[in-house]
């Protein structure tokens, strides 16, 4: 045997026991770790679970039972009254119709500021950023007053448009910071390989620096639906027609002066729930890299 092999066999019988333990210990890790894990993913999903069988008792169960016991007769019912006699039909697509519209206009306009603030040279620009940056530290409620007296002006008052334009200019400084984030990375020679091949500012735009945004937009729209869907102070201010609610105002239709139907109220915060859910799903991946790129320079 050589001396190079005896060396070697010597070293891999003496680092043996080293490796056995290290692989040992690294199991006990991930294992830990994995529980720890595990337990937090419990806790997090059991307020659904728990919502979804409050969702399916009576009054009496809820009132008379522990509130952690199963439904003893499960009133499927409960979803079927919240969704024709609390009309949370018309409610959950008023809050789609405004979200969709809302999110829309606020991804494309945060992104035209975005790409003008640090893409395009101008004196300006820094200035622009501030008082954008500005807008998201006013407080929501200071702002009602206002904003009502403003749309009782213009005749927006009981108004789907009223609604939009406010998510859409709450949302527009944490999209646009957002967006500024990832932008500031995107490396500057791309365009000028464009401008060298003759493209205008808007092809950059449409053609090159949007697509390539796909990841950090698909957070921005995340965060944009779930602020959407769950805003209660605005629709509950400036809306006063059953007709033109959302569905988080349309929950107090089972709360009334002597009785509330408490099962109901548990299947609208469901139904609520799950579009939410399946867009976070569908849009998981995307967050994750919209994160991750905007927080790598380079």
């Amino acid at each position: 045997m050589s001396k190079i092999a005896y060396e070697t066999e010597t070293n891999a019988t003496l680092l043996a026991p080293y490796k056995s333990s290290k692989t040992l210990g690294t199991r006990i890790g991930y294992g830990i770790l994995y529980f720890i894990l595990g337990v937090i993913a419990i806790v997090q999903v059991y307020p659904l679970v728990w919502l979804f069988l409050f969702s399916l008792k009576t009054n009496q169960e809820v009132f008379g039972m522990s509130p952690f016991a199963f439904p003893q007769d499960p009133q499927w019912g409960n979803y079927v009254k919240a969704w024709t006699a609390g009309h949370i039909d018309v409610y959950f697509f008023n809050s789609v119709i405004y979200t969709v519209v809302a999110v829309l206009i606020t991804v494309i306009l945060a992104s035209f500021v975005t790409f003008a603030i640090t893409r395009m040279y101008w004196k300006l620009s820094g200035l622009v950023l501030g008082l954008f940056m500005a807008g998201y530290m006013i407080p929501l409620h200071s702002t009602l007053i206002p904003l009502f007296n403003i749309f009782k002006s213009v005749n927006l008052i009981d108004n789907p448009i009223s609604i939009i334009l406010s998510y859409v200019a709450f949302n527009l400084p944490i999209t646009i910071m957002i967006l500024t984030g990832f932008y500031r990375t995107i490396p500057r020679e791309i365009e000028e390989a464009a401008v060298m091949d003759g493209c205008s500012v808007h092809r950059i735009f449409f053609q090159i620096t949007l697509p390539m945004t796909v990841p950090v937009l698909s957070t921005t729209v995340i965060i944009n639906m779930i602020y959407n869907w769950n805003e209660f102070v605005f629709v509950n201010t400036f809306l006063s027609s059953d007709k033109w609610k959302t569905i988080t105002v349309g929950v107090n239709n089972f709360v009334g002066q002597y009785l509330t139907d408490w099962g109901a109220i548990g299947a609208t915060l469901m139904i609520s729930i799950i579009p939410v859910l399946i867009a976070y799903f569908l849009l998981s991946d995307r967050i994750v890299e919209g994160i991750a790129a905007g927080s790598v320079k380079g």
